[in-house]
């Protein structure tokens, strides 16, 4: 069975910031009548530059999944994905454990290595180099699992250690969030993954997807994992259309904001042709795909989880 996702990336609406929550939550409302499987935000704090940049508005990522969590009932929850230079990971734990308790358990911790480096000069973080922010990562998700998992574990690494530490009350989910690693660096993100991870996300078009998995494949036989073990997930835009003119001009709109090599990212069309532009990524070998639809209403959302659901589910 496939499984999709809505990411809801942008906040901007005809409306006053005081309503903005209640836009949101129109979105995640839509998604779990159309049977979306799970509801993804971003973790920044400037808007992306191709959403608008830092002038546009963005919510903070675990503020706005608690909000969520407790007017939802059945998606799971998650960002798509945490910076892993921006949270202590034994805070961060701790906050991913509050939000499965809210989501009686739907919680997922997605965590990557970072790469937005102008919101990190603009907010004070540190930005170090690519090694760094992957060996950073890989002390993250050890701590962050064995906060999970275990009652008092004390783990030391080069960045980060926990020395006794408690994480009371305990994830509801047995054996603790799955933990989702974003990226497709062959050499380490999909190492990672390969040792740690209990999802992926990567990106790119069919041709693509299938050579990231084979190396992902690669990586679990060196490590000895079983690669099913592993969900593989995709993120990219999903715009429905009613015409091939309104295809066209959309598809030419979207490659002005971010550029011709987004182009592998978007799934444009009427429901016939999203339908086999999704059908050649889940032949790819994906087990999900994670859709953000940032010029669509919330009708046209429940609407695409329908025919999604409805054709692969």
């Amino acid at each position: 069975m496939t499984r999709f996702g809505l990411q809801i990336p942008n906040f901007r609406h005809a409306a006053p910031d005081a309503e903005m929550f209640d836009h949101t939550v129109a979105r995640a409302a839509a998604a779990e009548r159309g049977g979306f499987d799970s509801l993804w935000v971003m973790d920044h704090f400037w808007q992306l530059p191709a959403l608008g940049g830092p002038d546009e508005p963005i919510l903070e990522a675990y503020t706005l999944l608690g909000a969520l969590a407790a007017r939802t009932e059945r998606v799971q929850l998650g960002t798509l994905v945490t910076g892993v230079t921006y949270r202590n990971p034994a805070l961060l734990a701790k906050m991913v454990t509050t939000l499965d308790v809210i989501s009686k358990g739907r919680a997922i911790l997605g965590i990557g290595a970072a790469w937005y480096e102008e919101e990190h000069d603009g907010f004070g973080f540190d930005f170090p180099r690519a090694g760094e922010r992957l060996d950073r990562l890989e002390e993250a998700v050890q701590i962050c699992r064995a906060l999970f998992r275990d009652e008092r574990p004390t783990w030391k690494g080069r960045y980060y250690s926990i020395t006794d530490a408690r994480n009371v009350p305990r994830p509801v989910r047995d054996g603790g969030p799955p933990i989702m690693i974003g990226g497709g660096g062959e050499r380490r993100t999909l190492r990672l993954v390969a040792q740690y991870g209990d999802l992926c996300n990567v990106s790119g078009g069919p041709a693509t997807i299938a050579h990231k998995l084979d190396v992902l494949r690669g990586h679990c036989k060196d490590v000895g994992r079983d690669p099913e073990e592993i969900v593989t997930t995709r993120l990219g835009t999903l715009v429905l259309t009613s015409s091939a003119e309104e295809t066209e001009r959309t598809t030419e709109f979207l490659r002005g904001l971010a550029g011709d090599g987004f182009g592998e990212q978007l799934t444009v069309g009427e429901a016939a042709e999203v339908g086999d532009q999704v059908g050649a990524l889940v032949d790819a070998g994906l087990d999900g795909l994670i859709f953000n639809m940032p010029l669509s209403d919330p009708d046209t959302i429940t609407r695409a989880g329908e025919l999604l659901t409805g054709q692969f589910a």
